[in-house]
């Protein structure tokens, strides 16, 4: 009786902590090289404001002549960047901005974004309490 018990205990301990084992392995920032600061410039493309991480995609210029090279940066999710002074529009289509991120291990073209400031100089960082230079 105190085995089954002691069984039953454990399947519902194990079922009750399932659903958070998700978030745990979602929230690994492991694929970006956090030793690195990167810096590009660019133009916005788009400005995804979505849950769970919100993405900048930026279109950088080569210095070949060669086509544009589509940059993805992570970013918090909205209520985060809401925080820091980031709205919906902050980053619009057409927009030129110089972003610092930490790149991703593996070289594809993409990072972690640090900071991202636009032609008039504002600077942002995801994190709350993130505009610097005025604003």
């Amino acid at each position: 009786m105190k085995r089954t018990a002691l069984k039953v205990a454990t399947v519902l301990g194990v079922m009750a902590l399932a659903p958070a084992l998700p978030a745990f392995a979602h929230h690994s920032a492991a694929m970006f090289d956090h030793t690195k600061k990167v810096t590009l410039t660019g133009t916005v493309k788009e400005f995804q404001y979505t849950n769970p991480h919100s993405w900048l995609q930026v279109l950088v210029p080569q210095a070949d002549g060669k086509p544009p090279v589509l940059w993805g940066f992570e970013a918090e999710g909205p209520s985060t960047l809401l925080r820091a002074g980031i709205k919906a529009h902050t980053f619009d289509p057409g927009d030129k901005v110089t972003i610092v991120f930490n790149p991703m291990k593996d070289g594809r073209p993409a990072g972690a974004l640090l900071t991202a400031t636009k032609a008039d100089g504002v600077t942002y960082s995801p994190q709350p309490s993130g505009i610097r230079n005025g604003a």
